[in-house]
């Protein structure tokens, strides 16, 4: 199994979407994937220019000479895409739209009915394969993923690809400190999750559970935020908007400002 991954986080390897994406991949890769991983941050890619010159100056390829040369062919070749991105206002990161709006040389200007529905044919030589969201949330409700799966999926539609599962990670802004090894289910759930996907072609529901389980009561959660931003704005001299209630003492501030 090819598997081309693509972390959008601007904090790349140093992000909170990097805790879940990297033990992913490891257990793809345990389970006898080949995985190869890319960061936006570390990659040029224009935004799309609208001229269509993908579709009728040079047909299948973008004529914007950046990154997007190497990875849509690699793209192009993989029969799994792991997209990988933090949620920023309700949706993807931008460098992901921005990579997400660069695939239009896959698929033709000419259209068809497929699955009731009007959509571009899919360019031959591209696989119809599958695609893996893996996200996280500093925010606790799961729903909060909900506008970029429904546009996701959508892409994938468009795209002639599968998509397949999402491997979300909400409070991600709780897993600032990992050092005490009481997050480590979490991660060791996310290597799991990703050779149970080589393996077996599904994420068991209790699998994506573990990975997604609750490190705070939401209560306790918006508390420990609210102190948090509160001292670094105070550092700014800016007064608190909003006081905070009092902090459960298991956190302390050197714990909230790592």
């Amino acid at each position: 199994m090819k598997v081309v991954a693509i972390n959008s986080s601007p904090k790349a390897e140093a992000g909170h979407t990097a805790q879940i994406l990297g033990p992913f991949l490891a257990g793809m890769t345990d389970a006898g994937a080949k995985v190869e991983l890319f960061h936006t941050k570390q990659l040029h890619i224009e935004p799309c220019c609208g001229l269509f010159n993908c579709f009728l100056v040079t047909p299948g390829r973008c004529t914007t000479e950046d990154d997007m040369r190497v990875l849509v062919p690699k793209l192009r070749d993989a029969d799994v895409w792991v997209l990988a991105t933090p949620i920023h206002l309700d949706g993807m990161s931008g460098p992901m739209k921005n990579l997400v709006d660069r695939l239009l040389p896959l698929i033709d200007p000419r259209l068809e009915m497929r699955d009731g529905h009007s959509r571009h044919l899919v360019r031959p030589g591209h696989k119809w394969g599958k695609v893996v969201l893996v996200s996280t949330c500093g925010l606790s409700e799961m729903d909060n993923f909900d506008p970029l799966i429904i546009h996701l999926k959508a892409a994938c539609k468009n795209l002639g690809r599968e998509f397949t599962q999402a491997v979300l990670r909400p409070q991600s802004s709780g897993m600032l400190d990992t050092s005490d090894g009481k997050l480590d289910d979490i991660f060791a759930a996310a290597r799991d999750a990703g050779r149970q996907f080589v393996r077996d072609g599904a994420i068991s529901a209790t699998t994506l559970s573990a990975v997604a389980r609750e490190i705070l009561t939401n209560d306790d959660f918006i508390a420990n935020a609210n102190l948090h931003l509160d001292m670094l704005l105070e550092q700014l001299g800016e007064p608190a908007a909003v006081r905070s209630p009092t902090a459960p003492s298991s956190l302390t501030r050197d714990r909230l400002l790592r």
